[in-house]
């Protein structure tokens, strides 16, 4: 991390010197089997998950950065047969891939899930609190009116709230779900409803892509704030 609270360097490492880079041309110049099933075992098993390790840790919220880490997956797929010009986002609904910005929302949501079970450590006391009609809500640590916009943005972009706010916006069948295996399959139903467009360039995309903006445009639930 930067002095500045970003994640940027350690991007930059993972992307370019890495190896993910390295590693996706290594199989695209050794494997000459483009097809889609041989294809997408090799992206998953030896490059995607090594842009994904910790992701919920340093997940990115600058635009250049997240279409750094997409370039990965951008560029690769192009190299499937029969895919070479279809755009990005109609390629990912034929592999019935998933963006790595909305991976990384999933791999959020499913800690904080582990954290309210029990299963992971909560150290950073984040507050739950049970509500008959929306089912289990993330109650957002308070931030005072005259915080500067650096502390702000750094309040924004904290685990805490933006796993929050992502939990937040789960309706109550997934959200009440008491088993990791249940929870699971209800959160992949709940996302599988929900668009996946990741800002691509020459995409023009509707929002930032993120589960908060799709369910704020068919009016999500509120977020739970301290009173």
């Amino acid at each position: 991390m930067s002095d500045d609270y970003s994640w940027t360097p350690h991007i930059n490492i993972m992307v370019d010197k890495a190896k993910a880079r390295q590693m996706a041309s290594w199989v695209l110049g050794v494997f000459k089997d483009r097809t889609p099933p041989v294809m997408l075992q090799l992206y998953k098993s030896l490059i995607r998950s090594r842009v994904e390790y910790c992701c919920s840790l340093w997940n990115p919220n600058k635009i250049y950065d997240i279409q750094s880490i997409e370039s990965i997956q951008r560029q690769f797929t192009r190299r499937i047969r029969g895919l070479k010009d279809t755009d990005y986002w109609n390629r990912l609904k034929e592999l019935k891939l998933t963006s790595l910005p909305r991976r990384r929302e999933r791999y959020t949501i499913i800690h904080l899930w582990k954290v309210l079970q029990g299963i992971c450590p909560n150290d950073l006391d984040v507050q739950f609190r049970e509500n008959a009609r929306l089912g289990v809500k993330v109650i957002l640590p308070s931030l005072t009116k005259k915080a500067s916009v650096a502390a702000r943005s750094t309040y924004d972009h904290s685990f805490a709230v933006r796993a929050g706010r992502l939990c937040n916006v789960l309706p109550k069948i997934v959200n009440t779900q008491r088993t990791l295996t249940s929870f699971k399959t209800s959160l992949g139903n709940f996302l599988d409803t929900l668009p996946d467009k990741p800002p691509t360039p020459g995409y023009s995309a509707e929002n930032s892509n993120s589960i908060i903006d799709w369910c704020s445009q068919g009016g999500g639930p509120q977020i739970a704030r301290w009173p």
